[in-house]
């Protein structure tokens, strides 16, 4: 198992509900693929260093999860069909 981190970036006018219920997809999607999230920061709304999609602003959020890279795929497939979602990275953590 290996150690990745992702941090993505929702949309700054989205509601507390739907924030949360967009951060449990995620976590879904992760622990479903036999992964293991170990940390996980919610960063709040900060200011974008530019404009993305007219935003800008955007709700972080940060999660750490150890995988064997199964769900990387999936988890980028989902990313990318969110509407809630403006940005995302996954990257494979050095230990």
């Amino acid at each position: 198992m290996r150690k990745y981190e992702t941090i993505f970036v929702l949309k700054p006018d989205l509601e507390d509900e739907d924030i949360e219920k967009s951060i449990n997809r995620i976590k879904d999607v992760i622990t479903n693929g036999d992964s293991e999230i170990i940390d996980e920061e919610i960063w709040g709304k900060k200011s974008l260093a530019y404009e993305i999609n007219d935003y800008r602003s955007g709700h972080y959020t940060v999660l750490t999860f150890e995988s064997d890279g199964s769900v990387i795929d999936e988890l980028k497939r989902n990313y990318k069909i969110m509407d809630s979602i403006i940005r995302y990275l996954v990257v494979k953590k050095e230990d």
